[in-house]
C-alpha cells in the first residue's frame, strides 16, 4: 500500500484545559451519506495519541480508530428552515475513548484529532461559533449505485491524499472484525456520540454531541483503503494496526449539540 504524508495534527497537551464558551447551541442536518472506516489498533500504541483524561475504549482487547466520511445536506442552526441549509463533504479522524467524569462515572465518546471539509463556510466557523476546527480539503467522490470511491486531499498539500477508499455494499461483516454483528457495531457507534477535538488554541478541546434519529448501519466490503494517519504515523508502527470494517449510514436526520470547552468531565 502506498505511503502518504502524515496528518501533522496538533494534539492538546496533557492536563491542559480551558473554560467553556458560548456557541450556537445546535445544528440540524440530513446525513446524506456517512462512511465509518475502522481500524483495530494495539491499545498501547493508540494511547500515545490521546491527551488526558482519555484512554482507548477496547473491543475484544483492541482499540478502535478510523475515519468518518460525512456528506451533509440542509445543515443549518436548529430552528431555521431546511431551504436555508448548506451541503458539504467532510471527514473526521476519530479514536474511540473512555474517561471518568467529575463523579467518577465512566463516559464514552471519541477523540477527533483532525477534521477536514470541502466547505469554506465550515472552515471559517468551525472552532469559532460552533465546535470543531476544520481544515480545508478537496473531495473526489464517485458513487455509482451502491459503490463508493472517495479521495480526500488537503488544501495545503493537494498532491498527497489524506485518505482514499473504494468500497461496495454487502450483507456481512469481515470474518476477522472485532464486531460480532452489525447490531453490535450500531450500539458501539451510538455510545460514541460525544466527540472532543483540538480547539483553536493550544490545550483547548471542543465538545460536540451527535444525536441521530436512527443508527442503522449497512456493512461494506472494502476493496482498497489508505490513510496517512495510519500509513505514516510514527506512533503507529507496522504491526500495531490492521483494517477492521467499514459501515454505511444514509438519509438520517441528525442534530449536533455544542458541549462547549470543558475543564472537567
Amino acid at each position: 500500500m502506498p505511503t502518504a504524508r502524515s496528518l501533522d495534527a496538533q494534539l492538546p497537551q496533557r492536563g491542559s484545559w480551558s473554560e467553556s464558551r458560548t456557541w450556537i447551541p445546535s445544528v440540524r442536518a440530513v446525513v446524506d451519506r456517512r462512511l465509518l472506516i475502522n481500524f483495530r489498533v494495539a491499545p498501547e500504541a493508540l494511547a500515545r495519541l490521546l491527551p488526558a483524561p482519555f484512554r482507548p475504549k477496547l473491543v475484544r482487547g483492541w482499540g478502535l480508530a478510523g475515519i468518518c466520511l460525512l456528506r451533509l445536506r440542509d445543515a443549518r442552526p436548529a430552528g431555521l428552515p431546511a431551504f436555508l441549509g448548506l451541503s458539504s463533504e467532510n471527514a473526521a479522524h476519530r479514536i474511540a475513548v473512555e474517561w471518568e467524569d467529575a463523579d467518577g462515572v465512566t463516559r464514552e465518546g471519541v477523540f477527533v484529532p483532525r477534521r477536514d471539509t470541502a466547505s469554506r463556510f465550515n472552515e471559517l466557523v468551525g472552532g469559532r461559533v460552533f465546535p470543531g476546527v476544520h481544515h480545508g480539503a478537496t473531495f473526489q467522490v464517485w458513487e455509482p449505485g451502491n459503490r463508493f470511491k472517495i479521495a480526500v486531499f488537503p488544501t495545503a498539500d493537494p498532491v498527497h491524499p489524506l485518505l482514499r477508499v473504494h468500497a461496495h455494499l454487502t450483507d456481512s461483516l469481515p470474518r476477522d472484525s472485532v464486531f460480532g454483528s452489525v447490531r453490535e457495531a450500531e450500539e458501539f457507534f451510538r455510545a460514541g456520540a460525544i466527540g472532543w477535538s483540538p480547539g483553536r488554541r493550544a490545550g483547548e478541546l471542543d465538545g460536540l454531541e451527535l444525536r441521530a434519529l436512527d443508527w442503522h448501519l449497512e456493512p461494506l466490503t472494502t476493496d482498497w483503503v489508505e490513510s496517512s494517519f495510519f500509513n505514516d504515523n510514527p506512533f503507529l508502527p507496522a504491526g500495531s494496526w490492521k483494517f477492521d470494517s467499514t459501515f454505511l449510514m444514509r438519509k438520517v436526520e441528525c442534530e449536533w449539540h455544542a458541549r462547549g470547552r470543558e475543564g472537567r468531565f
